[in-house]
């Protein structure tokens, strides 16, 4: 990943709108939700919501698709992992016990024991 896209991927998530979008998305993988539900669970007028979508799709961090008449979305996985790859790529260069235990906190598929940060 190159950095301009590193940065494009942040600042979409750099406004809580949006990081909620997709923190949503996420929990909705892999049917993802169609855009009026989103607006719907996030309390945002769909219009304004709209807006969020398309800079979260110019990052590439949101995936649409049309079913019938509404437009599913869903997190771009991918694309995360990817950020996330770019920000610890150097971890081993100067220590490789940090790598490691980097590598332990990072375990994502673990059922959450805790409640989900409300929105």
């Amino acid at each position: 990943m190159k950095t301009e896209q590193a940065m494009a991927s942040f600042a979409a998530l750099s406004q809580p709108t949006r990081l909620a979008a997709f923190k949503l998305l996420v929990r909705h993988e892999p049917e993802g939700l169609p855009a009026g539900e989103i607006a719907t669970l996030l309390d945002v007028p769909h219009n304004t919501l709209s807006a969020h979508l398309s800079v979260l799709a110019r990052a590439e961090l949101v995936l649409s698709q049309r079913k019938s008449r509404s437009i599913i979305y869903r997190a771009n996985l991918d694309a995360i992992q990817a950020v996330i790859q770019f920000l610890v790529n150097d971890c081993c260069v100067a220590d490789s016990v940090t790598c490691t235990s980097l590598e332990s906190t990072m375990n994502f598929c673990q059922p959450q024991l805790e409640k989900p940060e409300s929105l």
